[in-house]
């Protein structure tokens, strides 16, 4: 793997910032090492030339990537150490994201001394956060509160293995050109009717800013009179919302801090947390997706693609 290191002197709210930033140790007793912008020039990525590393705009904030990484898991025990494929599903997720190209950096954040090793052993930067953490946000805060050089965190999910690092890039670039947001996610369009019925299937309605207003399990909005051709209108009628997240530090750290709402606990739903309580969600399209692995057909439809590319 060639590696390119590039530093860049940006401005960001003010002040003059060139990477690398960080360094040693925080208060969580991990220890951070010095962080780069950096352009990894990855096996697979063979239509990226020299000309196109130069072509990338600086980051205009300091973005970095934290990985909630919990080795329980109801429907798929210890998922994130399966290594069917050749390697932990963690390592996946952890080197897909690590192509991203705004970000100074990547963590996982775990639970277990177990994923700490499995995470080391492959060279990746694995710290140790509170078993009893609620939930892979407050994990994500957890990293935060000892980062305050880092404008933006990115919350990936650990057992996301096939997410597209242009994804984290476009949330990143969001927060970068919407100052109002707090928050970036994406979504989706859907084209099928059982996707918008399936309660698993968390949908989501934007607003002329492009700000969500509303997530939910049930099909918003309702069409009244339904008509197939809603499911083909462009823009698209129907989103549905992907669980990937770029929080500004100060907005992350106040969410940490907020009791759950009723609609989020009726729904099961923490993004409307964050609506509750004020904070403005900018929601970006992407045309596609990959979904995570959450049961042992997941996994094996996985292990299927890794082996022989996706279904044409």
């Amino acid at each position: 793997m060639a590696v390119l290191a590039v530093n860049y002197v940006t401005e960001a709210r003010g002040a003059s910032k060139t990477a690398p930033f960080l360094g040693n140790d925080c208060s969580c007793g991990q220890h951070f090492p010095a962080l780069n912008i950096r352009v990894d020039l990855l096996q697979g990525k063979e239509n990226r030339t020299m000309d196109d590393v130069r072509s990338i705009p600086p980051p205009i904030f300091r973005s970095y990537v934290v990985i909630p990484a919990r080795l329980a898991s109801t429907r798929l025990p210890r998922k994130l150490l399966l290594d069917e494929s050749g390697k932990p599903l963690i390592q996946h997720t952890y080197e897909a994201a690590q192509q991203a190209v705004r970000p100074l950096g990547i963590c996982a954040a775990t639970d277990h001394s177990d994923l700490v090793k499995a995470i080391t052993a492959f060279g990746g930067n694995a710290v140790s956060t509170d078993p009893q953490a609620r939930c892979g946000t407050d994990r994500v805060a957890e990293i935060a509160r000892s980062m305050s050089d880092v404008d933006i965190f990115v919350n990936v999910q650990g057992d996301e293995p096939e997410i597209d690092p242009s994804a984290i890039d476009q949330v990143i670039h969001i927060l970068e050109h919407d100052q109002v947001a707090d928050i970036a996610t994406l979504a989706t369009p859907i084209r099928h009717e059982p996707d918008l019925r399936n309660p698993n299937c968390v949908k989501v309605v934007r607003d002329h800013r492009n700000h969500a207003i509303y997530f939910s399990r049930s099909p918003i909005p309702f069409p009244r009179d339904w008509d197939d051709t809603c499911l083909h209108a462009d823009p698209a009628s129907f989103l549905r919302h992907l669980g990937l997240y770029a929080y500004r530090r100060a907005a992350l750290l106040r969410f940490a801090t907020l009791a759950p709402s009723a609609s989020e606990r009726l729904e099961n739903l923490e993004q409307l947390r964050a609506l509750h309580y004020g904070l403005q969600i900018a929601v970006g399209i992407v045309e596609h997706y990959c979904s995570g692995i959450d049961t042992r057909d997941d996994y094996d439809a996985f292990l299927a693609r890794q082996k022989y590319g996706p279904p044409t």
